[in-house]
């Protein structure tokens, strides 16, 4: 299904009856890397998997920020009438979920968010060297983004007043100290660090992410 907001093409995926719940793939993706996921959870949800602006069947764009990002979703979930989502952000899809619950803290009800930063230096030293490097070649959009955003102060975390289970790979892309710093700043925050995975292996094409969300949206 497609949508016109905000002067993007958004593609999104409704899966399943019950509970609202949207899924935001990361950096470079689309919706399709939940699709293991997606079906366990429209068991028991209405599922809206989206492609972000500029990724997967949305459409083509040179204009990426996190926080045009996070109005998207608002205006996506206003526009469809969705009622008090609970929303899943992966990478990038964790730094909107963020924004979106400082930008419209009504819209959603719960938020699960893994493997997010506030700015770029809460990723590893030696992954933000490797786009550093990368970008030089590709002049990418998406990487600039990354290297300049997001710029989230760490202290604007407790005007977020619903509950977060914020999750990372125990060898994740993401500092654990920069993880942790998220988790202690929100103010009704779960933390979870999942042992033996890096940054996607338990999201991208994978049910392990599936217990943590059902048991934190139920």
């Amino acid at each position: 299904m497609y949508i016109h907001i905000n002067r993007q093409i958004l593609f999104y995926e409704k899966t399943g009856e019950g509970r609202p719940l949207l899924l935001l793939h990361g950096n470079g993706e689309d919706h399709t890397i939940f699709d293991v996921l997606a079906p366990l959870l429209a068991r028991t949800h209405t599922v809206y998997a989206i492609d972000s602006r500029g990724h997967g069947a949305s459409n083509p764009t040179d204009e990426y920020s996190y926080p045009d990002m996070a109005d998207d979703i608002a205006q996506l979930i206003t526009s469809l009438e969705i009622e008090s989502p609970a929303l899943y952000g992966f990478s990038d899809g964790g730094i909107i979920g963020l924004l979106l619950a400082l930008q419209a803290p009504r819209l959603v009800s719960r938020l699960v968010i893994s493997g997010a930063n506030l700015h770029p230096n809460g990723m590893k030293r030696t992954f933000l060297h490797k786009i550093r490097q990368h970008y030089k070649k590709s002049g990418s959009p998406l990487e600039r983004m990354m290297l300049e955003e997001p710029d989230i102060d760490p202290a604007s975390l407790a005007q977020i007043q619903i509950p977060v289970l914020v999750l990372a790979g125990e060898h994740d892309i993401i500092k654990p100290s920069h993880t942790k710093l998220i988790a202690k700043k929100l103010p009704d925050a779960q933390l979870a660090i999942i042992p033996g995975e890096d940054h996607g292996s338990y999201i991208i094409h994978s049910d392990k992410l599936y217990p943590y969300i059902r048991d934190f949206i139920s």
